[in-house]
């Protein structure tokens, strides 16, 4: 949404005695109609288009060219390649130098006052002529281009013209995506992107002349020092006058809870401090309480203000702690992806919308990966409780060799700190996302800012692949982000896969030895399936010609009307999938946050779709708010027990705990109760006179529960706060252990021969060659990781989609989708290409979008007399000590004994011998980024 003012007039009015009244800040905002010519060719400065008022065309800013639809109209057509895949594409695109103009009036007024031009976010740099006359130049892609125009503003008219160049000033700040065709799209770092914010040129924020007295008060800094319950304050004045001033608290009502005159301040050039101690009445600021303070200085008629929250972010002991209590950051990371405008919205009601959707899931965190935000988001968080991660538009793997960006990124730094570092939301700062190159100078560079500002802790990398970095804290690190520590993984995607499903563990032993705080890196990037539903949202200056060409291709291949099965199978595997990861995580006493990667879509990278959320921050229909927030709030419910799947015979053991980031609990009780998929309750209690620290509650009691059954059922386990929201639930599989693996009715045959030699006879064939010897898709648990575009080299299914109502499955419950149960079945399986068969799959294995195959782990057809059920799941190996694999053979053994086992379609013997797989996806970079 765009804002358009007329000149207003801030009357800044001192309270306090004796200081004189504040002088008015006039304030006009040039937002509006501008002329604006484009510049590729860099033509303008020689021609002087800015002594004189030029012809362009006409263009409402705040805003973009992307907006305006100037650029160069984009001729891609929907297509399964790099190209389209790599990210939406730009409607209209231009990458250069653009020339904005605008005549402006200058009241008599503002005769003798100070004149500055505010431009709030600009990509990349700016230039501003005043009457043809050169200003200066600013840049910074973190926060606002400010130019003293005093001497050029005369009472009367001028014409102001602004140069906008948003190319690429620094190439070191970013790596590049080799992979991606278009030079203009490799660029990684979210600060300077085309594949989350696009690479836009305009001025998006307020565009603002403010005229006041000279010698005005600026940059005000509240530093809290709660070990010394006291606060320090600092401004900034060209000519300090004096050393008394005028000091003011006021709380969000406006109430004035504390003032003083102060007559000690300490000048130091045009710097001025004092300190004074804590009013009373100042409460601690958290995501509890996000109570606010209005601070003001007043000195000699002249006033300067701002808003600050009273709270410490501590390391105490190697935990993370806010006003020396621990806390959990449950982040998500915010890539600057807003699909309808390219850019970040500049309202603090757009962002308060945005946290409030986060909220709702139970997150309490964003970390802005390589970017970032406008002090509307800020602004929003500070009020909402909620913590920021703020990063420099850094990701590069050869820091330190160019020493034009490393001045660049220092003058960046100081800049968020000097125009964000009051705001309480502000606790973390890391220099850059995975980078590598000269760790020393980061270590400098992270030591500089630690003396500059002691009110957040400061990282030298969100992680790093380059070693040691990545595995242990860098000397001046005062938080740590890993994926793991030198001692192994500390996230799902190094252990899911490779190790059967087991709940009683967390990432402890890799992690107790970090002496700082510790949060894992961009935990789960598990692949959804395109939701095509979504493609008429986009109706702003980006278009999904991605999913478009995803649905041309399964519309040709017969298969459009799975697309949103497709959606809801793989989305529920994610999800799946991300309640372990996060459980995990909460489970981990050493552990001080995890951040997702990330419950929104990320539409770049090879459209790595991996959000349980679309990009738009609304529901895909798989989980709703208040299930992810069940594992996922400040109060969570957890279980640890051995594993998914038990035998008759066995006795399920549950060792019950909570991970409290609340507050302290007193007397309370804890309900369990184990039901089975009726619904009917097997076992029951409850733990009384619980009391919860903040932190991990270990050990609070266990539940037994034999198992005895002679059926096969999928049992559900809730654990509760009594007499609150809180609560948590988990599945675990029961089976009998004496079913029938074979029939009479039924031939069971491992070898084509065998398979081929029964059919002829019009016999029923479980047919289960040796997955391992079958041409297909290597068998894998976890969907794609982050994107088959981005990176090709590995198995690109996206889990099960199965009819759980299906007869084959009347002795083997399952739902839709893949879960825990299916896990031996999937890692000992292979995936074969059905496209050119006519065979009803039992057992569908979503294939990547890039593909779109029809996958099958389990079909049935005719074979002429014969009928056939085709298994590329292992049936036959070890049954004794593969529950899954046997209850499933006996299931569809029982299916295919009755009358209900009748395949609607046939296929020919020498079709059996033609399942195959596509050994190459053409037209597809399989180098990784880092390679």
């Amino acid at each position: 949404m765009k804002r358009f003012f007329t000149c207003s007039i801030i009357l800044i009015s001192a309270l306090l005695p004796n200081l004189g009244l504040a002088q008015s800040v006039d304030v006009y905002s040039l937002a509006g109609q501008w002329q604006v010519k484009l510049d590729s060719l860099d033509i303008g400065s020689n021609a002087n288009w800015a002594s004189q008022n030029f012809q362009g065309m006409g263009i409402d800013l705040p805003g973009t060219l992307d907006d305006a639809g100037i650029g160069t109209p984009s001729s891609l057509k929907p297509a399964l390649n790099n190209y389209v895949l790599s990210n939406l594409t730009r409607k209209h695109q231009y990458i250069g130098k653009a020339w904005y103009q605008k005549e402006i009036n200058i009241p008599k007024s503002w005769k003798k006052k100070e004149v500055n031009l505010t431009l709030e976010r600009v990509i990349w740099e700016s230039k501003v002529f005043v009457d043809g006359i050169l200003i200066g130049n600013s840049e910074s892609l973190v926060g606002a281009h400010e130019y003293d125009l005093t001497p050029h503003l005369s009472p009367g008219k001028h014409l102001l013209t602004i140069v906008i160049d948003n190319s690429n000033k620094y190439p070191f700040i970013n790596v590049a995506g080799s992979k991606y065709p278009d030079p203009v799209n490799q660029d990684m770092a979210h600060g300077y992107t085309n594949h989350t914010q696009i690479k836009w040129n305009g001025i998006i924020g307020d565009i603002l002349l403010e005229a006041s007295e000279s010698n005005t008060l600026k940059n005000l800094q509240i530093f809290p020092d709660i070990d010394n319950k006291s606060l320090k304050i600092s401004f900034e004045q060209t000519k300090p006058l004096s050393k008394k001033l005028g000091f003011e608290l006021s709380d969000r009502n406006g109430e004035i809870i504390y003032s003083e005159i102060v007559n000690n301040a300490v000048v130091r050039g045009n710097n001025i401090s004092f300190r004074i101690n804590k009013p009373e009445k100042l409460e601690f600021w958290d995501e509890f309480h996000p109570v606010l303070y209005q601070a003001k200085v007043i000195s000699h008629g002249q006033a300067v203000q701002t808003w600050f929250g009273y709270r410490k972010v501590g390391n105490t002991n190697g935990v993370l702690s806010l006003n020396d209590e621990r806390i959990f950051l449950r982040g998500n990371l915010e890539c600057a992806i807003f699909p309808l405008t390219g850019y970040p919205p500049m309202e603090k009601t757009e962002w308060a919308k945005l946290i409030g959707q986060a909220k709702n899931y139970g997150l309490n965190h964003l970390r802005f990966h390589s970017w970032c935000p406008p002090k509307a988001a800020f602004e929003a968080a500070d009020e909402a409780g909620f913590y920021f991660q703020v990063e420099l538009p850094h990701w590069s793997l050869k820091v330190g060799e160019d020493e034009n960006t490393t001045l660049f990124l220092r003058k960046e730094a100081a800049k968020i700190l000097k125009d964000y570092g009051n705001h309480p939301s502000f606790i973390l700062m890391a220099l850059g996302n995975e980078l590598q190159g000269d760790i020393g100078l980061l270590n400098r560079m992270t030591a500089e800012l630690k003396k500059m500002d002691n009110r957040r802790l400061f990282a030298t990398t969100s992680f790093s692949f380059q070693k040691p970095t990545g595995t242990r804290p860098e000397q001046e690190d005062e938080f740590f982000i890993a994926q793991w520590t030198d001692k192994g993984w500390i996230r799902g995607q190094g252990i899911f896969n490779d190790k059967p499903p087991h709940f009683d563990t967390d990432y402890s032993v890799n992690s107790d030895h970090i002496q700082v705080p510790l949060i894992s890196h961009e935990i789960g990037q598990y692949s959804v399936y395109p939701d095509l539903t979504e493609i008429p949202a986009y109706t702003g200056v980006l278009e999904p010609l991605n999913f478009i060409a995803v649905k041309n291709d399964l519309k040709k291949k017969g298969m459009l009307n799975l697309a949103s099965d497709f959606t809801h199978a793989s989305g529920k595997l994610a999800a799946m999938l991300y309640k372990e990861e996060i459980e995990r995580a909460l489970k981990t006493d050493s552990f001080d946050g995890f951040q997702l990667l990330q419950l929104q879509d990320f539409p770049g990278q090879g459209t790595a779709l991996v959000g349980l959320l679309n990009a738009f921050w609304e529901s895909k229909g798989v989980i709703s708010a208040e299930e992810f927030s069940q594992f996922n709030s400040e109060l969570v419910p957890l279980i640890r027990f051995e594993k998914a799947v038990f035998e008759n015979g066995e006795t399920f053991t549950v060792k019950i705990e909570v991970a409290n980031f609340y507050r302290e609990f007193k007397n309370k009780i804890l309900d369990w109760n184990i039901m089975d998929d009726q619904g009917n309750v097997l076992k029951n209690g409850e733990l009384t006179n619980i009391n919860l620290k903040i932190g991990n509650n270990l050990n609070l009691g266990t539940i037994t529960y034999p198992i005895n059954t002679d059926t096969a059922k999928k049992l559900k386990i809730t654990v509760s706060l009594r007499d609150s929201k809180y609560k948590n639930s988990w599945s675990i599989w029961e089976y009998p252990n004496n079913v029938e693996v074979s029939s009479n009715k039924v031939v069971f045959a491992n070898t084509i021969e065998e398979a081929q030699a029964a059919l002829q006879k019009g016999k029923k064939v479980l047919f289960n060659p040796d997955y391992k010897t079958v041409q297909g898709i290597e068998g894998r648990f976890v969907p794609v990781f982050w994107s088959p575009v981005h990176f090709p080299n590995q198995p690109t299914t996206m889990g099960l989609l199965l009819n759980e109502k299906h007869p084959a499955f009347n002795n083997f419950p399952t739902d839709s989708h893949t879960d825990w149960q299916w896990w031996d079945l999937c890692i000992k399986s292979k995936s074969v290409i059905t496209d050119s068969l006519e065979v009803t799959p039992l057992v569908r294995v979503i294939d990547n979008f890039v593909t779109n195959h029809s996958l099958s782990t389990v079909f049935e057809a005719k074979v002429g007399e014969g009928k056939l059920v085709f298994s590329s799941m292992d049936l036959f190996s070890d049954l004794k000590n593969r529950p899954t694999a046997r209850q499933l053979r006996h299931s569809l053994l029982r299916y295919m004994e009755s009358d209900a086992f009748a395949p609607s379609k046939s296929v020919n013997l020498e079709d059996l011998q033609k399942i195959q797989l596509a050994n190459s996806q053409d037209g597809f970079s399989s180098k990784d980024i880092y390679d």
